[in-house]
């Protein structure tokens, strides 16, 4: 059974950082690319960042040199550190797995900046 677990979401001030992780269990972590997306309030959900299995990396451009991915396939975790936050980067952040047709979600970890 495949799972993914975020933590690190919570409220911080703007200007903070925060840093999220994600935990893969089921899958051999390492031939997955990893995504996290985010979902305001009423909004679609965006692509925020991407590491692939051999470790590029895109981000969006609203996050881009604020934000860093990276992934530790030793313990099947990935990081997103948030610098610089924004009360614009408010939502609900979710890991995502994917690859070989297949594509995992986790339950999200919410993240709240406030102005």
């Amino acid at each position: 059974q495949v799972q993914l677990v975020e933590s690190g979401g919570g409220l911080v001030q703007a200007g903070g950082s925060l840093r999220l992780s994600c935990a893969a269990s089921g899958i051999i972590f390492s031939f997955y690319h990893v995504h996290w997306y985010r979902q305001a309030p009423e909004k679609q959900r965006e692509l925020v960042a991407t590491i692939t299995s051999s470790l590029n990396t895109n981000y969006a451009d609203s996050v881009k040199g604020r934000f860093t991915l990276s992934r530790d396939n030793a313990k099947n975790m990935v990081f997103l550190q948030m610098n610089s936050l924004k009360p614009e980067d408010t939502a609900t952040y979710y890991c995502n797995v994917e690859r070989f047709g297949n594509s995992y979600w986790g339950q999200g970890t919410q993240v709240t900046v406030a102005s």
